[in-house]
């Protein structure tokens, strides 16, 4: 699913930069772009990173090759 039409960013490359350490909306812009132009994606960045946060506490984010083999 694109989160950043400006920038074209899907939800997938804003959970890799998630899972290699981009925790905050600013790290998401700087890591990938998300979030620097009309900041329309705001909020939908902003979700993903709290159900990040709580997947963490919960359990460890899974790796690319995790999800491709399951």
């Amino acid at each position: 699913m694109l989160v950043c039409h400006c920038h074209a960013v899907s939800e997938g490359a804003i959970l890799q930069a998630v899972r290699n350490g981009a925790l905050t909306r600013r790290a998401i812009a700087r890591t990938c772009g998300a979030g620097r132009s009309c900041q329309g994606c705001v909020p939908a960045i902003e979700a993903i990173l709290r159900s990040q946060t709580r997947a963490r506490v919960a359990k460890p984010i899974p790796t690319f090759a995790e999800l491709a083999t399951s």
